[in-house]
């Protein structure tokens, strides 16, 4: 089978679950977005969340590119193979608020509305938070990549094809992924002088959460 309609089968086979995968998604969306223990009138635990299903034309190019890296991508084992169809990110600000988000979806994984297609990640280049990640059930991944946030990869039932890909990071983080997603993804960038203030602003963003995290415990410490 060419390539061309290999990536056509798959994509055909995307195409029929797609409503199934956006009707999970957006569920996960809604319950961590908008749960009370997370959305607090003293203090909101979630600054901000959004969702989004992965389009056929990146979708097409992701499938292209791993099979050019030497994998097995088919329509048999696609749903397993690709995990981020559908994406839920939520934001928070203060790095110690991830407490209370990793409770809220452990507690749906307790109760059996979900289940976790593998044990969460968290990846991070600061060693740091990796000590902080490493106070969780989170297997702590330390990338040379600048790239800091936590993977839960959700199912609603253990051998469903439906998946969701919860990342939960900072703001902060959520800025440096910005820039590095537009300028070194899915790419890297060949400019040297891109590529070492990417890592410069990795930096900032790391002291700019300590920060955070500093000056809310003096406010509350004067309270």
């Amino acid at each position: 089978m060419s390539d061309l309609l290999q990536h056509e089968e798959i994509l055909v086979r995307y195409d029929s679950e797609q409503h199934n995968i956006r009707t999970f998604m957006d569920g996960v969306f809604g319950f961590i977005g908008q749960h009370p223990d997370l959305n607090l009138p003293a203090h909101a635990a979630v600054h901000s969340y959004k969702s989004r299903l992965k389009d056929r034309e990146h979708l097409r190019a992701k499938i292209g590119r791993k099979i050019a890296a030497g994998r097995e991508i088919t329509a048999e084992n696609f749903f397993h193979e690709i995990t981020d169809l559908a994406g839920v990110r939520i934001l928070h600000l203060f790095q110690d608020d991830f407490r209370k988000i990793d409770e809220v979806i452990r507690s749906r994984v307790r109760e059996e509305y979900w289940f976790f297609g593998e044990q969460p990640k968290a990846y991070t280049w600061d060693p740091e938070a990796a000590d902080f990640f490493r106070g969780f059930d989170l297997e702590v991944v330390q990338k040379p990549t600048s790239y800091t946030s936590v993977h839960y990869l959700i199912r609603p039932k253990p051998n469903s094809p439906i998946c969701c890909e919860v990342q939960v990071r900072t703001l902060f983080e959520e800025i440096w992924g910005e820039v590095d997603h537009q300028i070194n993804y899915p790419q890297p960038t060949e400019s040297i002088a891109c590529r070492e203030q990417i890592k410069v602003l990795s930096k900032i963003v790391g002291a700019g959460s300590r920060l955070l995290d500093a000056l809310r415990r003096v406010h509350h410490a004067g309270q």
